[in-house]
């Protein structure tokens, strides 16, 4: 079983600009390959021209003229509405969480935000800890049961703070996109222990937490961005020792997954440029991408890269056993 001190960190070559640039240009490299299939498809949910012929080919059906000529800004435009769609559908739930007056009161009674307010009302931890299908999900739930209500609720208030005063104070819509250093972007604090409950409140979670109330500046570091960005820097480990740092490996039990633990200062920086290169190809065709759902559009983008290696991923992870890694 992997430590906590395990489990935080990377090998220390990955902060290195020289090694950010590496990953950087891998995914680049990567980008129009995936981005095509992502319009064609209206991230996946369209059929495509592929699609048609492939059927017809099943059934017996040749020399099926299908045309190849897509309406890239009608396609382009489908996909910020579902994505927007979508997102907004839970969204009123992380808002009221993330009421300065809630918390405070909370403070009151911090058993109540730990036993109502988390449990029944956040729907990313409603959801991980009612899926009993998960068998791996009981470690969660365990952390979940014996966690201090105290801390709970001091973490999501700090959360609450700090991207408040982000948003508020140290974002600026008209230079962040400029950004070109992930030091610069000031995300490193939220890996600390102030932002932190071990087992319960981790990178997945309060990722999750501050991209559903602040789309514009907190890209969501869920495992199937991470599984992305895998797939988009073509499983080059880019002279890691322990092989990719998006991955965790555990030899013994023969389970791949996701790193749960990707530091976010990297990530968020990842997501931050993948979102300069759709806004290339949007501006090139004349589509407007709204900056306040900045990130939606991105993680729209990188589900889309993860659904594509759907088959490959579950191999990877259909050896889990009890006991395995977190989702938090």
């Amino acid at each position: 079983m992997y430590t906590h001190q395990k489990e935080r960190n990377i090998e220390v070559k990955c902060y290195d600009l020289e090694h950010v640039e590496q990953v950087l240009e891998s995914i680049q490299n990567n980008f129009s390959k995936y981005y095509d299939e992502f319009i064609k498809s209206e991230a996946g949910n369209a059929v495509t021209a592929d699609d048609v012929k492939k059927i017809a080919g099943n059934l017996g059906v040749k020399n099926v003229k299908i045309s190849d000529k897509i309406n890239q800004k009608e396609k382009f435009i489908n996909i910020i509405k579902d994505s927007i769609g979508s997102f907004e559908r839970d969204r009123e739930k992380y808002l009221a969480i993330f009421d300065e007056e809630s918390l405070e009161e909370y403070e009151d009674d911090p058993q109540y935000f730990k036993s109502t307010v988390l449990k029944n009302e956040c729907p990313i931890i409603h959801s991980t800890i009612h899926n009993k299908r998960a068998k791996e999900l009981d470690k969660y739930r365990y952390e979940f049961n014996v966690s201090d209500p105290n801390e709970l609720l001091r973490v999501v208030s700090n959360l609450h703070n700090f991207a408040e005063e982000y948003y508020q104070e140290i974002y600026d819509q008209e230079s962040y996109d400029q950004i070109n250093n992930y030091k610069d972007l000031g995300y490193g604090i939220l890996d600390t222990d102030d932002y932190t409950v071990y087992g319960v409140i981790g990178g997945g979670i309060k990722t999750h937490m501050l991209y559903k109330v602040y789309p514009a500046v907190f890209p969501n570091r869920s495992r199937d961005a991470i599984w992305a960005l895998w797939y988009l820097t073509d499983k080059n480990t880019f002279g890691c020792k322990q092989d990719s740092e998006f991955l965790m490996i555990d030899i013994n039990k023969s389970i791949t997954q996701q790193n749960y633990f990707y530091p976010y200062e990297l990530f968020a920086y990842y997501a931050h440029q993948i979102f300069q290169m759709l806004k290339e190809k949007a501006d090139s065709i004349d589509v407007y991408l709204d900056l306040e759902y900045r990130y939606v559009f991105v993680d729209s983008f990188l589900g889309y890269v993860a659904q594509k290696h759907d088959e490959e991923i579950s191999f990877l992870k259909q050896q889990i056993r009890d006991g395995g890694f977190g989702y938090a």
